[in-house]
């Protein structure tokens, strides 16, 4: 584990995670366990989703691990994640990131802001998400969590965008609202 994945704080140890549960105005009603949130009939609850950048405006993608519940092994935009109760979205980001990836970004700043997307996985499970959508600059190279991400690549966002056009079905369904509403800004 890098100390960046450490310091962020290890997923799956003791303490449960909580997500923000939403109305349809996106207005938090309440929070509730990410274990049992995720399931056939998921309530609206916040999310979030960021693109991380190098230095030279490559983009990173993650193929998603195949030991994860929806969508393993499926291509993705660089990192996903649920900020806490009492957290905001930078700093969920950051977090995330760090926990995920193994790396810490600057530059964090919102795409996307009000980013909503509701999904059906091969399994069942419901993806109903307020998703804002995040860039965010790399600050070193990732060493992800290999329970997260099965690997990863650098791309020209351009070629990013010709996949999501062309061969959707090799991205994630969150990716494939995204990307074009991201080139297009």
């Amino acid at each position: 584990m890098t100390q960046h994945r450490a310091a962020a704080g290890a997923e799956g140890g003791a303490e449960r995670e909580l997500v923000v549960l939403l109305d349809e105005e996106h207005q938090r009603v309440g929070v509730a366990d990410k274990a049992t949130v995720h399931t056939r009939e998921t309530p609206l609850h916040l999310a979030f989703s960021c693109y991380v950048l190098d230095a030279d405006g490559r983009v990173l993608i993650t193929r998603r691990a195949l030991g994860k519940t929806t969508w393993p092994g499926v291509w993705t935009n660089s990192c996903c994640g649920h900020p806490g109760p009492d957290e905001d979205l930078d700093a969920a980001v950051r977090r995330r990131v760090g926990q995920e990836l193994g790396m810490r970004v600057s530059g964090v700043r919102p795409a996307l802001p009000d980013f909503r997307y509701r999904a059906v996985s091969a399994e069942g499970i419901v993806e109903n998400e307020f998703c804002p959508v995040f860039w965010a600059r790399a600050e070193e190279g990732p060493d992800p969590d290999p329970s997260e991400v099965a690997e990863y690549a650098w791309t020209e966002w351009a070629d990013l965008v010709a996949v999501a056009e062309r061969t959707p079905w090799l991205l994630s369904p969150w990716a494939v609202e995204q990307i074009p509403r991201l080139d297009a800004l």
